[in-house]
């Protein structure tokens, strides 16, 4: 039996334990949306994660729907990200980059020109976003043409080669959470009625051209991808077939043998059991054809939870986002059964090192003595 503290390979990446830190926004992008030193001193204290899935990273400038997030676009983007790539590398970890597009949920004022946001449909979500003026609600988008979906296929190869190129161990595609590419798998966002619209078959057209994409440009064993096949968040209306579908694009993924999934159970951040839906019948069809791919699962684990995930064979990794904001040492905690810090809400997202770089970890002179004399390694719950 697997434990959640053990080493494991997944495509061309080697982690030495089973706990993923999700990626997390954080709205702290320098001007340009160049990653900052600051951000790679957030990486580093967070290395003891066997994975690391940095923050969300906007393909193109159209691709952008909040204040100050990083891009991976430009040359002074991708220079600044090898500092982040480098501070993490220096102390053990292994960290990939998830590559998004928010289609709609955006607004003119983040927008090349002011122009409207782009998507796969023109309907407006109902959902606020971060911008200058601080949340505001999104603005009405334009249905992509068909003659533009080449270019969005191409930003994300490039975007992909980009990111190798700045020194990241591979990629997540950002496929989840009501963004573009999960606007054209929905029928209750997608309302198209070309090749992109219509039937299941139709609307992965576009997640599928660009995980192939991104697979040929660096390699299937280097690329991951998100799903959250019943998240209600950021307007994402439920599709009239969630399981067919979901089940449909992961069949249709295999040939590209993916380092791993990333799926998030139930809604974002809320309840897991949010809808029905048979998380184990997609991991299955995965395995089938990635059977040296990583199934990470996502959404509200405890310590318990992930240790039973693991365990059982349910998960290969399990995926921790805002502990990990206030625990940059999680994975100490969660070997020795301490107590996770609190998150300060108001400084989320934006800002400086308060909230940021400065949560403090457990001591780590006591923190040797107990892992040293701590049943947990074996998968049981200290006392």
């Amino acid at each position: 039996m697997a434990n959640l503290f053990d080493p494991i390979r997944f495509g061309d990446i080697a982690a030495v334990n089973r706990i993923v830190m999700a990626p997390l926004t954080r709205d702290r992008a320098g001007p340009g949306q160049v990653p900052t030193p600051l951000m790679a001193t957030y990486y580093a204290q967070r290395a003891t994660a066997g994975l690391i899935v940095a923050e969300a990273a906007q393909i193109s400038p159209a691709a952008q729907g909040y204040l100050d997030t990083p891009g991976i676009y430009s040359a002074a983007q991708v220079q600044g990200w090898r500092g982040v790539t480098a501070a993490a590398h220096a102390v053990g970890a292994r960290i990939v980059l998830q590559l998004w597009h928010v289609g709609r949920i955006s607004h003119t004022s983040l927008q090349p020109d002011g122009q409207p946001p782009e998507s796969s449909t023109a309907r407006r979500a109902n959902v606020q976003t971060f911008t200058a003026q601080g949340f505001e609600q999104v603005s009405t988008p334009r249905a992509l043409r068909l003659d533009e979906l080449p270019g969005i296929v191409a930003a994300y190869r490039q975007a992909a080669r980009n990111a190798i190129d700045a020194g990241f161990d591979g990629v997540e595609v950002h496929c989840a959470n009501g963004y573009l590419l999960e606007q054209f798998l929905r029928d209750a966002i997608n309302d198209r009625t070309d090749a992109y619209g219509g039937p299941k078959e139709n609307r992965i057209r576009l997640p599928l051209e660009v995980m192939s994409a991104v697979a040929a440009e660096i390699g299937g064993a280097r690329t991951g991808l998100r799903l959250s096949p019943v998240t209600p968040v950021n307007d994402a209306g439920q599709d009239s077939d969630a399981q067919g579908l979901y089940g449909h694009l992961v069949q249709q993924l295999a040939p590209l043998k993916l380092a791993f999934v990333h799926m998030i159970e139930g809604a974002t951040g809320g309840p897991r059991d949010f809808l029905p839906f048979d998380y184990a019948a997609l991991r299955d069809a995965f395995k089938q054809g990635s059977a040296h791919g990583a199934w990470i699962v996502n959404n509200g684990y405890t310590r318990a939870m992930a240790i039973a995930a693991v365990g059982s064979g349910a998960a290969d990794m399990v995926a921790f986002g805002r502990p990990f904001i206030s625990d940059p040492d999680l994975v100490n905690r969660l070997r020795l059964d301490a107590p996770w810090a609190v998150v300060h809400p108001d400084t989320l997202y934006g800002g400086g090192a308060v909230g940021y770089t400065d949560y403090p970890p457990l001591d780590l002179v006591q923190v040797q003595k107990l892992i040293a004399v701590s049943p947990a390694e074996g998968g049981q719950p200290t006392t």
